[in-house]
């Protein structure tokens, strides 16, 4: 028989004809269950590819990829800022000093670790860009006594853009706490846990506050390679004189980086193995339909079929199983990928609750990162897996002697 004809028998057998509903009915149930294992998995791969991108793109753009402190303030910081960024692999150093303090509007009161940054040269790391819109990043860089707040701290504090907080900083020594005024000239919504205690001022306000005379506290560091942050750390204490140390992300953020990895390594694990029952299940639906067709496979027998082409037709079935069910699993997940982000968040609009929130988990969306080389690895394991499958029912049937199948009949 040529491949044609065979591919035409394998299409019957799979959608039905001339009173073969039951082998029909069998190879939709095949189908069904792949298309359910596909458009899982896609879905489930593309909100852990959403967690490592909003790790990636936001939290880590946001946090300090390597920060270098000093055990006092750094005098002349510019020199030492120079030679930081004369390092391969440093893209910009940004100064900063620490306020702790207490932020206080009205009854509302939330102790927090102020941050002073100089506003151009953190322009040089994208993070803040990001997550603030420019007509509150230029509000901030025309008030000295600018303030920027991330937005669930904002939220906790009842403030909006323009009012007034007051930060109250202790000071040891018996000597009475400072008191400054700050008008909110932006909220930072980056979605993230960072929204729960950042808070932003001059460096020059922080520099006054803390006492450090000029100077700074050490540099908030952006690097070319995220993952190169320890290495580099320490390549640029043994540029800097002693005294200076070195902090990186994987000591503040590595454990939930690490978390998101083995997450995703094991959701793979899982859902694969869910694709794998449901190619194993063609096993079983093909083995019914070679007992429902052992008639048909008798007369082919008989009018010349050989045993390869009994076996070829199939094998095509199983291919065309599998083929359907990628297809349409490909495009049911896709389109549940492309949709989940605003399917939550209507539905938590709608419910009026929060699945996801800052207090627990690092940001307060679900997010979806579809990639074109997870679609094409799943239904690459999913065709190759119903082929193997195939692989017995098909050789059954070419061992089906057409004799012992009429007599049956």
């Amino acid at each position: 028989m040529r491949s044609a004809e065979l591919l035409r028998v394998a299409a019957r057998y799979t959608l039905g004809g001339r009173g073969g509903y039951l082998s029909s009915f069998l190879s939709m149930l095949s189908v069904l269950g792949m298309v359910l294992a596909i458009a899982l998995l896609i879905l489930v791969l593309s909100v852990m590819n959403g967690f490592d991108r909003e790790m990636r793109d936001n939290i880590l753009a946001l946090v300090p990829q390597l920060t270098v402190k000093s055990w006092g303030p750094v005098d002349d910081w510019q020199a030492y800022a120079a030679d930081i960024e004369a390092v391969p692999g440093v893209r910009a150093a940004a100064p900063f000093v620490e306020v702790q303090g207490m932020l206080v509007r009205d009854l509302a009161i939330e102790t927090t670790l102020v941050q002073g940054i100089d506003l151009e040269r953190q322009r040089a790391l994208p993070g803040l860009q990001r997550a603030l819109a420019p007509a509150a990043l230029q509000a901030f860089a025309n008030d000295p006594q600018g303030l920027l707040l991330g937005a669930a701290l904002a939220t906790r504090l009842a403030v909006a853009v323009g009012d007034s907080l007051t930060l109250i900083v202790p000071r040891g020594g018996g000597q009475s706490a400072r008191f400054q005024a700050f008008r909110l000239a932006g909220i930072v919504a980056s979605g993230t846990e960072l929204d729960e205690s950042l808070a932003v001022i001059h460096l020059a306000q922080a520099g006054e506050l803390a006492d450090t005379d000029g100077g700074v506290h050490g540099f908030r560091v952006a690097v070319d390679d995220v993952f190169a942050a320890p290495r580099m750390g320490w390549e640029l204490v043994n540029v800097l004189p002693p005294g200076f140390y070195a902090t990186d992300w994987t000591q503040t953020h590595g454990n939930l980086y690490a978390a998101i990895q083995m997450s995703r390594d094991l959701v793979i694990l899982l859902l694969l193995s869910i694709i794998a029952i449901a190619a194993f299940n063609v096993v079983s639906s093909l083995v019914l339909v070679v007992v429902d067709k052992r008639a048909d496979i008798a007369i082919l027998r008989a009018q010349g079929a050989r045993p390869g082409d009994i076996s070829g037709i199939f094998l095509r079935q199983g291919l065309l199983i599998a083929l359907a069910g990628t297809v349409l699993g490909s495009a049911l997940g896709v389109l549940a990928s492309l949709g989940v982000t605003d399917f939550v968040a209507a539905l938590e609009s709608w419910l009026g609750v929060r699945f996801l929130d800052t207090d627990v988990y690092p940001i307060g969306y679900l997010p979806s990162d579809l990639r074109l080389r997870d679609l094409l690895l799943i239904n690459g394991v999913a065709v190759v897996l119903c082929f193997l499958a195939a692989l017995y029912p098909a050789r059954r049937a070419a061992q089906l002697p057409p004799a012992d199948a009429l007599r049956h009949e």
